[in-house]
């Protein structure tokens, strides 16, 4: 069964359809494989074999990815499975009912065997929560996987399964993706659905080898759900017809410093430029250019909203466990972050978000000029396990950890879509993404510029020793 992972999601559904393969047989590859190689690497944290198992041998499996197995991120919601957040607040706590983006992936035929490991709430760019312990980086264990996806980046760079569930608020597909070397899709506002979701910071979609199982996931995702405050542009055709498409001759801008212009790791400037000259190779124009974001107040407008969404989910908690919640029910960082986000005033919240228009502005006129944006994933190669934990001070912490992310937020923020793409690896083996912006609801142009690198610079085939 070994082949069997060298097939991504879409290639294991043709094989399952054509009945060269049981949806059993890949259910217990997976298995056998996350037994195998999960202790090291801590991606994996609720074991759902035996319901997959009982699944795949149901015989009514239907959908674009039927039989394929899957994971889901502890951070959201599926009927009768564990579901923590990361925290020992929930850990008791079993879902009683879907999301809606959950039943539309048990819809596409996928098979969940298991969640993924997740911080604590989703708050941090690094996955090391106290509930489980960290997840590792399958390409070095001394190193993060990145957060909060982390889990199931992990999962899908050490072949446990194609492709699992990510989401995404402040980075938290593209972080991991970036670390693990693999593909993620930061959609749309309002791509998929996810209600309720009162700032429009995150979006759920996936982590993937392929591009083209990221399109054909989103393909079978997409589109409003009942009382959804976002609602994306309806595209035009299928995403994964566009991988296959070719993107013509776009206008690229690049980055290969801070949005203010402080230098960065010299291997991710490297991977930058490296990406720079790969596209225009391809016969794009290329050309070094920075829409003007005042970084200062847009790092005190984030995180003035990301505060007080810790504050509304330790909050809200309460309502699904039915008991108050108290210090001692959550890790230091995430208790004392909700304190000060619980403190911000109306007026403090309205001008954040007044803010973060202000740069959708800004960003929607600088794509007047240009079809995309390339930056650097992060601003240095994947921390080790430990380097971004919570120590005492949480200025300093914020610091640390913004001054690693300094390019994921302004997705979140504008609602743009954003790409990590795994084109780069440093000396040390360590994978270094670089990242892609395209204006709002043009996943489109992302999905056929990824298609194009892809098929330049494969890189599928280039696992970690641990996976081959």
């Amino acid at each position: 069964m070994q082949d069997i992972r060298d097939y991504d999601a879409v290639g294991l559904a043709e094989l399952v359809k054509n009945k060269e393969v049981t949806p059993l047989e890949l259910v217990d590859t997976a298995i056998s494989t996350i037994k195998e190689m999960n202790p090291t690497i801590n991606a994996v944290i609720t074991e759902m074999f035996e319901e997959a198992r009982t699944i795949a041998t149901s015989g009514d499996i239907t959908g674009p990815f039927a039989g394929v197995p899957f994971l889901m991120k502890d951070l959201e919601s599926f009927a009768e499975a564990p579901y923590t957040a990361g925290s020992k607040f929930l850990k008791e706590f079993i879902c009683p009912t879907d999301s809606v983006l959950s039943s539309r992936i048990r819809k596409a035929g996928l098979i969940t065997i298991g969640k993924t490991n997740t911080c604590e709430l989703g708050i941090q760019p690094i996955t090391e929560p106290e509930l489980f312990g960290p997840t590792r980086n399958p390409w070095n264990t001394a190193y993060t996987a990145g957060g909060s996806s982390g889990g199931s980046a992990a999962a899908v760079a050490s072949g446990f399964v194609p492709m699992a569930h990510a989401s995404d608020g402040g980075g938290s597909i593209r972080i991991p993706a970036s670390c693990c070397g693999i593909f993620g899709m930061k959609i749309s506002r309002g791509r998929n659905p996810r209600n309720p979701d009162t700032l429009g910071l995150g979006v759920s979609h996936c982590v993937s080898r392929s591009v083209r199982d990221s399109a054909a996931l989103l393909d079978a995702t997409h589109g409003k759900g009942l009382g959804d405050p976002y609602i994306a542009p309806v595209p035009a055709r299928s995403f994964l017809s566009e991988v296959t498409t070719n993107p013509g001759k776009l206008r690229i801008a690049f980055l290969s410093s801070t949005f203010d212009g402080k230098p960065i790791h010299p291997d991710c400037q490297d991977a930058v430029l490296d990406a720079a000259t790969l596209c225009e190779t391809l016969g794009h124009h290329v050309e070094e250019a920075t829409p003007k974001i005042d970084v200062q107040r847009f790092t005190e407008a984030f995180t003035v909203l990301w505060y007080q969404m810790v504050s509304q989910g330790i909050t809200s908690l309460p309502n699904l466990v039915g008991r108050k919640a108290n210090q001692e029910d959550f890790e230091r960082l995430t208790w004392e972050i909700g304190q000060v986000g619980a403190s911000y005033t109306g007026i403090e919240t309205l001008s954040a978000i007044s803010y973060m228009q202000h740069v959708a502005q800004t960003l929607a006129v600088f794509f007047q000029d240009y079809d995309i944006l390339l930056t650097p994933t992060l601003s240095k190669p994947p921390v080790k396990v430990g380097e971004l934990v919570y120590q005492s001070d949480l200025e300093e912490y914020s610091k640390l950890a913004n001054g690693w992310v300094p390019f994921t937020p302004v997705a979140n923020a504008t609602g743009v879509p954003a790409m990590s793409v795994p084109l780069y690896w440093n000396k040390e083996n360590l994978p270094i993404g670089v990242q892609f912006f395209a204006p709002y609801g043009d996943e489109a142009t992302l999905f056929r510029l990824a298609g194009q690198l892809e098929q330049a610079r494969p890189w599928s085939a280039k696992r970690p020793e641990m996976a081959l």
